[in-house]
């Protein structure tokens, strides 16, 4: 691969401070790859979050610009396209109640057991986000400094994935971000949403390149990897920042895409 003809973003901690918006550095370098490349998002966040976190911070991009910009939430279980007005679903894979019904189950009831359901937190825990059902230890609106405390090594998100995915048949179970775990339905996760792209935009996978946070075994970045397209492992939206800077220098002048 001389050089990438799309490129792809994890969110919370890759492109953006965990639920906050991207930051003006990042708006631009993003501006700055639509100019030459496709660009995706794909994330556990919900397709709100992507509405407030990046779409609200990229104005003025031209339409060209906006047709290739492609937003995948909820782990890629949603998938965003701009239909030449505004930022349209392409596909939602849902869970049906029943589905979500014993991931809440599941989640409350070992979370409880593993002593990691918290008495008074910022939030909402588990959040019901249509196509994902989201675990968040601290809650929805803990703050950052909190949620990279409460687990730096991985430890409790991994015992609690172990201990939901048994009883979960037919249902994927992931460690998210920093406090989180995501249920999705099995096979449905980001490698899923990348081959969508591979189908959607006529791209190869080894014509790719990913930008994540967790690209570890077991985190929500790793089946992006697992697929064979190149990935790049960050630390925090400043990296991610600085590995663009070096990117972009790269590529063809949008004169020449």
């Amino acid at each position: 691969m001389t050089h990438p003809r799309l490129v792809a973003f994890d969110l919370d901690d890759t492109l953006a401070p965990s639920k906050g918006e991207i930051d003006d550095r990042i708006a631009d370098l993003l501006r700055e790859l639509l100019r030459r490349v496709e660009v995706a998002i794909i994330s556990g966040g919900n397709e709100q979050q992507f509405r407030t976190q990046v779409i609200g911070r990229l104005d003025g991009l031209t339409a060209d610009e906006s047709s290739r910009l492609h937003l995948l939430p909820t782990c890629g279980t949603r998938y965003l396209r701009h239909d030449g007005t505004a930022f349209a679903t392409v596909y939602a894979h849902d869970l049906s109640e029943d589905e979500k019904t014993a991931a809440l189950t599941a989640l409350r009831e070992e979370a409880e057991r593993l002593g990691l359901w918290e008495a008074e937190p910022w939030g909402d825990i588990l959040e019901d986000r249509g196509s994902q059902i989201t675990f968040s230890a601290l809650g929805q609106r803990a703050p950052r400094d909190a949620k990279h405390a409460w687990d730096p090594t991985g430890e409790r998100r991994a015992a609690l994935r172990d201990a939901v995915a048994p009883r979960l048949a037919g249902l994927e179970v992931r460690s998210g971000g920093s406090t989180s775990i995501d249920i999705t339905r099995a096979g449905i996760d980001k490698a899923y949403g990348m081959q969508k792209l591979v189908e959607h935009t006529g791209i190869r996978l080894d014509e790719m390149l990913f930008y994540g946070d967790r690209l570890d075994e077991g985190g929500n970045d790793y089946p992006v990897q697992a697929i064979g397209v190149r990935s790049i492992a960050v630390d925090g939206w400043q990296d991610t920042a600085d590995k663009l800077d070096a990117l972009i220098a790269a590529l063809p002048s949008p004169a020449a895409r």
